[in-house]
C-alpha cells in the first residue's frame, strides 16, 4: 500500500530501552552505542512523518522535534533507572509536537503507522500537543514558552520527584520564563531544564536580531546551576544533564547545535524550523541507507486536500490579508521621505514577519522596521511608547491567539493615549493545522476600556476592504486593531456577480456597517472570512425565493445606529462569525438590539469546539459552512 494506508516502514520496535544512573556521568562503551542508536531511530522517524504534513500542505516543524531526540533519550533512560522522575517529559515549544507523538507510539498508545497521519484532520495529531485528544499525550503545551511556570506548580505538587522541562531559544525569550525562573530559585524547586540552543527561530537568528541575548548569562543571573554543552556530543551532554539532576534545586542543560545536525537541505536555516520538504526528507532517509521507496512511496502518495465548495457571490481569486497589510502600510510610507518616515512610524517585529505582513515592510521600508523576538508583551509596549508623542505611530503585530497575552500591556498603552496600528493575523479558525491553541477567537478582548475611552476593531472581508481600511485609519490617534486570517479569501462581489464591491468609489468609513444587500424576511450580520461564506448562504437562500439580506460589520464592537435599527426591524437577525461564541460580536449584538427596544429573533454563530486539525476542515468542524448558516437562516425564518 502506498500513502498514508502503508504500513510505518522505520522498526520502533528496534528501540533499546536503556537504564542510566546520573551517579556514573561517564558512558560506557555499549550506553554510548546504544543512545546513538536510539537517537538515529527517533530521528529518522521524526523526517518521515514529519514530511507526511509537507506533503499533505499542512506544514509540521521537524528541526525543533529533531534537535531534541538525544535529551529525550537520555531521559527516557532516566526513567528506566528510577522512579524519582516524574516520567513526563514536558515541553514548552508547543511546535515540537512530533516528539509527543513519537513517544506515544513508543509506549504504545498509538500504532506506529497512525504517525503517518500527522496533522492531518480529524486525526488527533494537531500541531501542537492536546491533553485528552490524543492517546498517550500527557499535557497541553499551549502557546510557545508557556510551561515552564507550569512545570515549576508540577514540581510543587510531586516535591519528591525531579520534574524535567524541554525549552528552547525560542522559548526563553518569553517574559513569563523569567518570573518562572525566579519562583523556582527562590522554592528551589527540583525542576531540570534541557534547552535547544540552536540559534534559530521563524525569521531569523536570535544572535543577529536580538543581539546580547545569552541564556546561560541569564539563567545564570536568575541563579540556576547551568551547564552549556554540545549538544550533538553525547559524552558531554549526558554528563551535563547528570550533574543537574545530582544538584539539588533548578538547574538547566543548554545544548547548542545547528539546528536539524546532519538534515542536509535544512541544517542550521531557518528553513528548519517548519516542516522538511518531501524531496529533502527522501533525500536524507536515501543517504541514510533506507531504500529511496520507503520514503517515496509514502511521501509521493499523500497530496493536500481541502473541502471541495464552489462559492457564489465572490471571486475565484483569493488574497492573503495577512500579506496585504503589509502591502498596505507600504502604500502609506510611500508616500513619505525615508527620513520623515522614520522619525514618525516604527515597525516592531516578533518574529513573525513572514507569516504577519511585515516582511515586505521590512524589506521596503527598512527605515522604519525594528526586528525583535518572542516578547509580544515588551514589543507591543515598545510600539505604544514610541506612539507616546501624539505625532508619531507605533506598529505592532503577531498572531491573533497572542493578543490574550498583551492584554495589560494594551490597557497601560490607553491610559497613556499611545497610538498603536495593531495587526493580529491568524484570527478565527480557518486553516488553523497548529489547532485549539492557536484559534484566535478572543479579539474582544482588546476591547477592554471604559466607555469614556474608544478602541478601534477592524476585521476587513478582502484585500480590497484591507488596503482601504488602513489608508483610512494609519494615523488615526489611538488604538487600532486590525485582524486578519491565515488563510486567503475571495474577493466580495456585489449582487450582480461581476462587480468587486470595494473597489472603484469605495471608501472604509470606520464604525460604519455596509449593507451588502437589502432583506425583508431578516438579516445576517457578518465579517472578515465569514462574509463571503455568510454571502454564499445568503444569495442561495434568495435563489430560494428567501428575502434575506446580508450586513458587512467591518468595526466590530461600534454601534452603528441605522445599520443596526435596519437589522432589527426585520423578523430576524443572524450573527455569523468564526470568534468564540462566548465573547464574540453574536454575545453583544443581541444586548445592542435590546437596549434599542428592537426583538427580532435572533440568533449567533461561533466558535464553539476544539479544533479537529486540518486546514479547510476546521470551519465545517465548527458548523461554520454555508450549508450550516443556510440552515440556521430558515430555522430563524420559520
Amino acid at each position: 500500500m502506498a500513502g498514508a494506508a502503508s504500513e510505518f516502514p522505520i522498526d520502533l520496535k528496534k528501540y533499546k530501552k536503556l537504564s542510566l544512573d546520573p551517579t556514573k556521568p561517564q558512558l560506557t562503551v555499549e550506553q554510548k552505542s546504544t543512545l546513538q542508536h536510539n537517537i538515529q531511530l527517533l530521528r529518522d522517524a521524526i523526517v518521515l512523518f514529519t514530511a507526511t504534513g509537507a506533503a499533505r500542505g499542512v506544514s509540521g516543524h521537524t528541526g525543533g522535534a529533531y534537535d531534541t531526540v538525544p535529551e529525550v533519550c537520555i531521559l527516557l533512560s532516566l526513567f528506566e533507572n528510577s522512579e524519582k522522575y516524574l516520567p513526563i517529559i514536558f515541553d514548552e515549544a508547543g511546535h515540537r509536537v512530533a516528539t509527543q507523538y513519537l513517544l506515544s507510539a513508543l509506549e504504545g498508545s498509538l500504532p506506529a503507522e497512525h504517525l503517518l497521519h500527522y496533522r492531518e484532520a480529524n486525526s488527533k495529531l494537531p500541531g501542537h500537543p492536546e491533553l485528552g485528544l490524543t492517546p498517550g499525550v500527557k499535557f497541553s503545551s499551549g502557546r510557545l514558552g508557556h510551561m515552564w511556570p507550569l512545570v515549576n506548580g508540577v514540581a510543587m505538587a510531586n516535591k519528591d520527584k525531579v520534574v524535567f522541562c524541554l525549552g528552547s531559544d525560542g522559548s526563553q525569550q518569553e517574559g513569563n520564563d523569567a518570573e518562572a525562573a525566579r519562583l523556582a530559585v527562590a522554592q528551589n524547586l527540583n525542576v531540570k531544564l534541557l534547552i535547544d540552543d540552536n540559534d534559530v527561530t521563524i525569521a531569523g537568528h536570535p544572535s543577529q536580531y536580538l543581539k546580547g541575548y545569552d541564556l546561560t548569562k541569564t539563567l545564570e543571573g536568575h541563579g540556576l546551576k547551568v551547564y552549556t554543552v554540545q549538544g550533538e556530543d553525547i559524552d558531554a551532554l549526558w554528563g551535563a544533564i547528570a550533574s543537574i539532576v545530582t544538584y539539588d534545586g533548578p538547574a538547566a542543560v543548554i545544548a547548542k547545535r545547528l539546528m536539524a545536525p546532519g538534515v542536509a537541505d535544512i541544517e542550521g536555516s531557518t528553513h528548519g524550523h517548519d516542516v522538511i520538504p518531501v524531496k529533502a526528507a527522501i533525500k536524507y532517509l536515501t543517504s541514510r541507507g533506507y531504500p529511496e521507496s520507503i520514503a517515496s512511496d509514502i511521501l509521493l502518495n499523500i497530496k493536500p486536500t481541502s473541502v471541495p465548495y464552489l462559492y457564489i457571490g465572490s471571486t475565484k481569486e483569493v488574497g492573503a490579508n495577512r500579506v496585504v497589510f503589509g502591502e498596505a502600510v507600504n502604500l502609506v510610507l510611500d508616500k513619505l521621505s525615508k527620513e520623515e518616515a522614520a522619525k514618525k512610524v516604527m515597525v516592531i517585529d516578533t518574529d513573525l514577519e513572514g507569516s504577519t505582513g511585515l516582511k515586505v515592510i521590512h524589506q521596503k521600508h527598512p527605515e522604519v522596521f525594528v526586528p525583535s523576538g518572542i516578547m509580544e508583551r515588551g514589543n507591543f509596549s515598545a510600539a505604544a511608547g514610541f506612539g507616546f508623542d501624539a505625532n508619531k505611530f507605533g506598529v505592532f503585530s503577531t498572531f491573533s491567539a497572542f493578543l490574550e497575552m498583551v492584554i495589560s500591556e494594551v490597557t497601560m498603552a490607553r491610559l497613556n493615549n499611545c497610538n498603536v496600528l495593531c495587526h493580529f493575523s491568524h484570527s478565527g479558525v480557518d486553516e488553523m493545522a497548529d489547532n485549539t491553541c492557536h484559534f484566535g477567537i478572543n479579539s474582544f478582548y482588546a476591547d477592554n476600556g471604559l466607555s469614556d475611552v474608544q478602541s478601534w476593531l477592524y476585521f476587513p472581508a478582502d484585500p480590497l476592504q484591507m488596503v482601504a481600511v488602513i489608508q483610512r485609519v494609519f494615523f488615526e490617534r489611538g488604538l487600532r486593531f486590525v485582524f486578519s486570517t491565515r488563510s486567503k479569501v475571495p474577493y466580495i462581489l456585489k449582487e450582480d456577480g461581476k462587480t468587486r464591491f470595494f473597489e472603484g468609489d469605495y471608501q472604509f468609513v470606520p464604525g460604519k456597517d455596509e449593507v451588502i444587500v437589502e432583506g425583508k424576511a431578516g438579516y445576517v450580520v457578518s465579517f472578515g472570512e465569514m462574509l463571503y461564506r455568510s454571502w454564499d448562504a445568503v444569495l442561495r437562500c434568495r435563489q430560494e425565493g428567501l428575502d434575506v439580506g446580508l450586513i458587512n460589520k467591518p468595526t466590530l464592537n461600534l454601534v452603528d445606529e441605522q445599520a443596526i435599527k435596519k437589522a432589527g426591524s426585520s423578523p430576524f437577525v443572524l450573527v455569523v462569525e468564526s470568534l468564540n461564541q462566548k465573547t464574540g460580536l453574536g454575545s453583544k449584538y443581541g444586548t445592542w438590539l435590546l437596549e434599542r427596544q428592537l426583538t427580532p429573533k435572533y440568533g449567533y454563530m461561533g466558535t464553539t469546539k476544539e479544533g479537529c486539525g486540518g486546514l479547510s476542515e476546521q470551519i465545517p468542524h465548527q458548523n461554520l459552512d454555508p450549508q450550516s448558516i443556510i440552515m440556521r437562516i430558515k430555522q430563524l425564518s420559520q
